[in-house]
């Protein structure tokens, strides 16, 4: 079975729900770019299939995303720069139009988090744990996040989840302003879905408006992928990089 598994889920008279299934749970969910690549087709599918209202990011219980997986990483850029798949996906969800949801169970870490910051609705169970080891990889934050977090938790928070490279619970994800509800144990898929059911029972053009309004232009956010990119192109070329790519493989 594919490692990123797509479903278009009807809803009752309401059109569909578009699901991406992180589906590699042997590894955690580590992103290759291979799943990057099956990510950016099905966001740009949804967007030119007028029946989808929304789409569900998923993973498996007791694990949602646990970030790039560095082995896929190394290979593919040979320390050059940012695979084009990966820079696609990220700019593929600062473009979305149509909302996107996420139901978190468990461990959510670097990409794992960052995405979040594209999503209007996130669930989270109550174990999940949210991480970003951007700076222990002597690397940079991705996905806009230097941008979107300090405006979503403000700096100090941010700082201490970007930089600091901090666990949040699910409580304090929530409190920080990155989660919208905290559920039991195991019951974050099925909240996600609950509520991309009820974005799907809106009248659609109304609320596909009222979103790109919430949004804005997304300018400042494409042009905020582009230098985290290069800085972390960059970054990946460098002696600290790659010192810590062979302790974390080796490990």
């Amino acid at each position: 079975m594919s490692d990123i598994v797509i479903e278009d889920r009807p809803t009752e008279g309401n059109g569909l729900i578009r699901i991406i299934r992180l589906n590699r749970p042997q590894k955690k969910n580590a992103l290759t770019t291979a799943m990057y690549h099956e990510m950016v087709k099905a966001l740009r599918g949804a967007a030119e299939n007028e029946e989808i209202a929304a789409c569900v990011f998923l993973g498996h219980p007791g694990t949602f995303c646990a970030g790039n997986d560095i082995a896929d990483l190394v290979r593919v850029s040979g320390g050059q720069g940012i695979a084009e798949d990966i820079l696609n996906f990220l700019k593929e969800l600062a473009i979305s139009d149509r909302p996107l949801i996420a139901g978190v169970d468990g461990l959510a870490v670097g990409i794992g988090t960052t995405l979040l910051m594209h999503c209007d609705y996130v669930v989270a169970s109550e174990p999940s744990t949210f991480r970003t080891p951007f700076v222990d990889l002597a690397l940079v934050p991705e996905a806009a996040s230097s941008l979107l977090a300090p405006r979503v938790m403000g700096h100090q928070k941010a700082f201490e989840l970007l930089v600091m490279g901090a666990s949040f619970s699910a409580e304090d994800a929530a409190i920080a302003g990155l989660v919208n509800r905290t559920v039991p144990d195991g019951a974050a898929e099925e909240a996600a879905l609950a509520a991309a059911a009820r974005l799907a029972a809106k009248p659609r053009q109304a609320m596909l408006a009222s979103r790109r309004l919430l949004r804005g232009n997304g300018e400042d956010v494409m042009a905020r992928i582009d230098k985290e990119a290069a800085l972390f192109s960059e970054r990946l070329q460098s002696a600290e990089a790659q010192a810590a790519f062979a302790a974390f493989l080796n490990s």
